[in-house]
């Protein structure tokens, strides 16, 4: 089979404590590598795949194998596997790349695919102007507080990440739509618009399934996530669209 289509998915979250039994989760999207995997040239995972990451010298938190592992089966297969980070697997540093192939990015991505500009990203930090967002997403992304972060244990430094993480989402997995004229990414796509260009923006970060045309020939679509939907957007070199894997 020809690999053509180029996939996207985002926010799996694993390792959450808030899933009753977080390895069926990876093994839900192991199997949908699986099923794509014959036809797939690309995969882009745009964030939040790992629900908390802290890359130590000599340390890495345990578990993941389904998944890390099938990432390196695609890449040693020549899929290229692009890893965008987002809020919360922020500090991923170089064992990603070096164990897996896959290729990170830590900002958004303007490509070229089969003719088409994609702006690619996942989302966290785009049109939201919340002082406190800013704050707290200026404070994860500084060096000195990375560096002092590695001074405390992984047994106690993770278990607080992995706790922070499931205060921030666990009396609610899925985010309700706040109407395109409040939808941060909605709002940072139309302003891109007036001085740049784009076939389409694809995002993660907001666990909404949402396909917008923002003009005659630009398109906004954001993910879902693997909490609720299990879905995913394909790009067959002429469409893209959203789909959702069937268990």
């Amino acid at each position: 089979m020809e690999r053509k289509n180029i996939y996207f998915a985002s926010d799996t979250h694993f390792g959450a404590k808030y899933f009753k039994d977080p390895v069926e989760k990876e093994r839900t999207f192991v199997r949908w590598l699986d099923s794509i995997k014959p036809d797939c040239s690309k995969l882009y995972l745009l964030g939040d795949m790992i629900d908390f990451w802290y890359e130590f010298k000599m340390v890495v938190p345990k578990g993941y194998t389904r998944f890390l592992g099938k990432i390196a089966e695609f890449t040693d297969s020549g899929i290229e596997v692009h890893w965008f980070t987002g809020n919360h697997d922020i500090w991923i540093f170089d064992y990603i790349t070096k164990e897996t192939g896959a290729i990170i990015h830590r900002q958004p991505l303007l490509t070229e695919i089969g003719g088409k500009q994609f702006f690619l990203a996942h989302g966290d930090g785009l049109g939201d102007n919340s002082r406190t967002f800013k704050i707290l997403r200026s404070l994860f992304h500084n060096k000195t507080l990375q560096k002092m972060f590695t001074w405390i244990h992984p047994r106690w430094s993770v278990s607080f990440g992995l706790n922070w993480s499931k205060h921030s989402r666990e009396s609610k997995f899925e985010d309700d739509f706040l109407g395109e004229d409040k939808e941060h990414l909605v709002l940072f796509a139309k302003g891109y618009l007036q001085n740049h260009y784009a076939d389409y923006f694809i995002f993660g970060h907001r666990h909404i399934l949402y396909d917008l045309m923002l003009t005659k020939n630009s398109r906004i679509l954001i993910l879902g996530d693997w909490i609720t939907y299990n879905s995913f957007a394909v790009f067959d070199g002429k469409d893209i669209w959203i789909e959702q894997f069937e268990i």
